[in-house]
């Protein structure tokens, strides 16, 4: 039985993911915290095995109580953190995935999601605990669909109601987490200007063959076009959009249309 406990300063919605978490089977809810302060005291007293922590507490910040209980001084590592909460920027995605969170999921969303999300964290569980000597090909498998940072267990994705379906799987040495981060750069681009490979990795902190490399991913499996821009001398501006948004008018005489790659 994998026992969590709910931090959510809102007692109405640690009530409801409390509900959820009962309703998958090999979970039990081992207690409830409203703030920081009460939810380091409880994995003093529970020890439990997973934590889902909101961000927004009323006393201590979300990132702060995540490092404190993944910290080096923590009984075995700590607990395990699944983030749940309503903050959607990138730096507070980036310091939960170097802060060791297996898993983040935004607020509103539906229930299904994070039932679904404890189900892979059970699966990652159970299978980590039965490697004896772990060949590659096991390291790869448990660190493939993963933050990194954080940990072998956060094969899911940063993701809420407004995210829409799950995720199809990334390529090895993609991450999900860190996905997320460019499709909010995508996202935070002008409508119908799209964003370069090197503005989007100054939004989203990534390097620019980092966020190329996902913003290619994207263009290949549909969600991601690219247009064209040209100027003056030169090659031509590769501008990256998300899939429904309007291309930007061409630029430069003779310029092609959207160009598009694995979609078809």
């Amino acid at each position: 039985m994998i026992r969590v406990l709910v931090v959510d300063d809102d007692f109405m919605v640690a009530r409801l993911h409390s509900t959820l978490v009962e309703r998958e089977p090999g979970f039990a809810v081992a207690g409830v915290a409203h703030s920081g302060a009460e939810a380091l005291t409880a994995v003093r007293e529970l020890a439990p095995d997973l934590v889902l922590l909101d961000i927004y507490l009323p006393d201590i910040p979300g990132l702060e109580v995540l490092r404190e209980l993944r910290g080096g001084g923590a009984p075995e590592g700590g607990p395990d953190v699944l983030v749940v909460t309503a903050a959607r920027d990138a730096g507070t995605v980036r310091g939960a995935q170097r802060g060791g969170a297996v898993q983040y999921i935004i607020k509103p969303f539906e229930g299904q999601l994070l039932q679904e999300r404890l189900r892979q964290y059970a699966e990652r569980r159970k299978e980590l605990a039965a490697l004896a000597a772990p060949g590659q090909d096991d390291v790869d498998r448990l660190f493939g669909g993963t933050g990194g940072a954080g940990g072998a267990l956060g094969a899911g994705a940063a993701q809420g109601h407004g995210g829409g379906r799950t995720p199809a799987s990334l390529p090895k040495g993609l991450t999900e987490q860190t996905a997320a981060l460019v499709r909010d750069a995508l996202d935070a681009g002008v409508e119908g200007e799209g964003v370069s490979a090197s503005e989007c990795a100054e939004r989203s902190g990534l390097s620019r063959v980092s966020a190329r490399r996902y913003l290619e991913h994207f263009v290949a499996t549909g969600s991601a076009r690219v247009t064209l821009r040209y100027g003056t001398t030169g090659r031509p501006e590769r501008r990256y959009h998300r899939e429904g948004r309007p291309p930007a008018p061409a630029h430069g005489p003779g310029a092609p249309g959207t160009e598009r790659h694995g979609s078809a």
